[in-house]
């Protein structure tokens, strides 16, 4: 008898998991469950003293007409989209956009070969691209709530990301399989860690420590005040420009972002250049600091500052530079001193990433309103507020980078940070003076007084920026999303003397710490007239590489001479006050 032979191959079938197998997963999803009850009682003790999320805006109400149309367009693209999936011989091709094709969230293979999860990529690119047109097409939004809504909108798809769930990530899959559940409750781990300390991880803990191996740069405390610290730095050459550098930081950040690892440090760089550095170290807020206002940052520090270094070097005037929040009092202190009639103690004022003008200052004005500043009021201890709620709303700023990224790679995936000093500067917070912090807010962000001539005084000398000559340098990041360039170029609207406009590229960070020797991104100036950005940006010259030489170049054309590195240029101990870069800088 002739056996048949058979019509197709039989299906093969999974082999049953084995008892070991059973048992291993058994002990991970148990694992988990006792972490997740351990950390939970741990939570709830520790809830009065973690600091509030920024809410996100509310969402407006729909047209329903524009709901209907949208809805329309979006069932269109989803039909085409299961076409795509069900038969893709007889569909076209999923059209991606250049910034969806640089997406790093989608970069593994697995997203585009596996046709369950390019679909679901795909489903879940085509909802986000529809969802931000729904914004756009809503009716009767004043331009702030349009721009509140949109934001709220990109937060929600981005936080809803198939990325950021294990069951539809590919990766992650892969990855509980491989380890057999040890990402599984590895991420977890790092998860509890971060919920317990209200703060999340972005980079290797215990890595950088303070005068080792970041802030490194020689010199000594020379003054300490209930405010700042005041750090000069030890020549490195035998002749220093005659007028020294004075730098303010953003006392909503740590001064040592400007002196990271030596090869990074912007104040080594300086000191190398022939610059006699002073920097001011800002005190982080505590119980002692509840009265503190902007006038103390502009009279007590800023004013106090420039004085203090005159006396001790014997000269006339200082170069200065102000960052960020630091530049905004800059403004107002030069301001201040030109009523005054006491300009000519600044030479030369340099703005890296500084606003005076808040009416198109980006999306931090999405978190200024009624709501908001009575929610950051609510959130006040002894007269300061948490810098972990500064933190968490500056992540959310770039929620896809700052915080979904960490979502997936530490918590999903479970993989160890990575040591990066720039990170662990943005994670080394500052509390800040809570009734200074709600009238800045309220002030210049809301009411944009500082733009308005005698709108705001100090003391009682009104502010009016348009009777500062003193010849300013303005650095702004083409990529900034904190001080966005057009915001930065506001500042020659306001300022009366002569004034020199770069435009850097990257953002608020890499933009300014980005040191000759890395040989990266690139700069653009325009030595013509220039109404607008836009002009500017039209007749400019793009260089490559740093604009740090451009400003060097800058200070030296004052013509100044130079001076022995001896004497009152080396800075001299002072009892109690110790080395660079001080005591304020390390309280916490």
């Amino acid at each position: 008898m002739k056996a048949e032979a058979p019509s197709a191959a039989a299906p093969e079938v999974a082999a049953a998991p084995s008892l070991e197998d059973l048992q291993h997963w058994t002990w991970v999803w148990g694992r988990a469950q006792q972490m997740l009850m351990e950390q939970g009682f741990d939570l709830m003790a520790k809830a009065p003293q973690m600091p509030a999320m920024p809410s996100l805006p509310t969402m407006p109400p729909l047209d329903p007409a524009a709901a209907m149309r949208a809805g329309a367009d979006f069932w269109a693209d989803t039909m085409s989209l299961w076409q795509r999936f069900l038969d893709p011989s007889k569909a076209g091709t999923f059209e991606e956009t250049p910034e969806q094709a640089r997406d790093k969230r989608f970069k593994a293979p697995q997203w585009r070969e596996q046709p369950v999860f390019d679909f679901i990529r795909q489903s879940y690119l085509t909802v986000s691209e529809h969802l931000l047109k729904g914004v756009d097409s809503i009716e009767g939004l004043t331009p702030k709530q349009r721009e509140q809504a949109r934001f709220a909108t990109q937060g929600f798809i981005d936080a809803m990301s198939p990325s950021n769930f294990p069951a539809t990530n590919p990766v992650v899959i892969e990855k509980i399989v491989e380890t057999k559940g040890e990402s599984l409750l590895k991420g977890l781990q790092h998860m509890l860690k971060d919920l317990s300390k209200g703060q999340m991880t972005q980079t290797a803990e215990g890595v950088f420590a303070l005068g080792d191996n970041i802030a490194m740069t020689p010199g000594k405390v020379v003054k300490r005040t209930p405010l700042y610290e005041l750090i000069q730095y030890s020549p490195t050459t035998e002749t220093v420009i005659e007028t020294p550098l004075l730098i303010f930081p953003p006392w909503i950040n740590r001064f040592y972002i400007l002196d990271l690892s030596p090869e990074k440090s912007f104040i080594r760089w300086a000191v190398e250049q022939g610059l006699t550095v002073f920097v001011v170290s800002w005190k982080s807020a505590d119980a002692s600091m509840a009265d503190i206002v902007w006038d103390d940052y502009v009279e007590r520090g800023q004013i106090d500052a420039i004085d203090s270094v005159r006396e001790l070097l014997n000269v006339d005037a200082v170069h200065t530079i102000g960052y960020c929040v630091a530049g905004t009092t800059l403004a107002a202190t030069l301001a201040v001193l030109a009523a005054r009639g006491q300009a000519e103690k600044v030479k030369s004022a340099t703005f890296f990433t500084a606003q005076v003008d808040f009416s198109e200052a980006g999306d931090l004005n999405v978190f200024v309103d009624d709501e908001q500043l009575a929610l950051i009021q609510s959130l006040t201890t002894d007269g300061f507020l948490d810098g972990r709620y500064m933190a968490a709303t500056f992540n959310l700023l770039r929620g896809r980078d700052l915080i979904w990224n960490y979502v997936s790679s530490n918590y999903l995936l479970g993989e160890d940070y990575m040591p990066f000093d720039l990170l662990h500067w943005n994670s080394d917070v500052t509390n800040l003076p809570a009734k200074w912090h709600a009238s800045y807010l309220a002030d210049l962000y809301r009411d944009n007084l500082l733009a308005q001539a005698g709108a705001l005084s100090i003391g009682a000398t009104p502010v009016d920026l348009s009777k500062v000559v003193t010849p300013a340098y303005i650095q702004a990041g083409r990529e900034d999303h904190i001080a966005p360039a057009r915001s930065v170029w506001k500042i020659t609207e306001h300022f009366a003397g002569p004034l020199r406009f770069v435009l850097a590229g990257s953002g608020h960070i890499a933009g300014v710490v980005n040191p000759p020797s890395a040989q990266k991104y690139q700069y653009w100036t325009n030595d013509g007239a220039a109404a607008t950005l836009e002009e500017f940006v039209a007749g400019a010259t793009e260089t490559k590489g740093s604009w740090w030489p451009d400003w060097m170049s800058w200070i030296e054309g004052f013509g100044e001479p130079r001076t022995a590195a001896k004497g009152a240029r080396i800075p001299k101990p002072k009892e109690g006050l110790g080395d660079a870069p001080g005591s304020y800088v390390k309280t916490r």
